[in-house]
């Protein structure tokens, strides 16, 4: 019994060693410059609006002067897909996070067509606004 639990203990150290030792990514950042404002679908006879700060988490920083290059395009493409969601979705905490990863998944479909690789790791909201 002491056996087995100093062997797995020494798996589990040995397994942390080379997890450490691994190559540390070369993550880099994008933001969208100025703010995403847009209107979204709305129950009201007032028009809702929308205004987020974006930042964009691409895989390699040397990648960020390909996605600076496209940013109208993925600009548009978040845009599109902001328009698109009703009142409910937009302000809701989980209806957040469903927006946040359909425009992920978008805007990596659209660097996997222009470029050929996905190039963004995730999306951050670091301001997320409506009324």
């Amino acid at each position: 019994m002491l056996r087995r639990f100093v062997l797995s203990l020494s798996l589990v150290l040995l397994s942390m060693t080379k997890l450490s030792a691994a190559e540390p990514e070369n993550v880099g950042y994008y933001g969208f410059e100025p703010d995403i404002i847009t209107n979204y679908v709305s129950n009201k006879k007032n028009i809702g609006f929308v205004r987020i700060t974006a930042e964009l988490m691409i895989s390699d920083v040397t990648n960020v002067p390909i996605i600076e290059h496209h940013s109208p395009l993925l600009r548009d493409a978040i845009i599109d897909v902001l328009i698109r969601q009703p009142e409910q979705k937009v302000k809701s905490m989980t209806g957040r996070e469903e927006i946040r990863m359909l425009i992920l998944d978008r805007l990596k479909e659209l660097m996997q067509k222009e470029t050929g690789q996905p190039l963004i790791k995730d999306l951050l909201f670091t301001k997320y606004l409506y009324h």
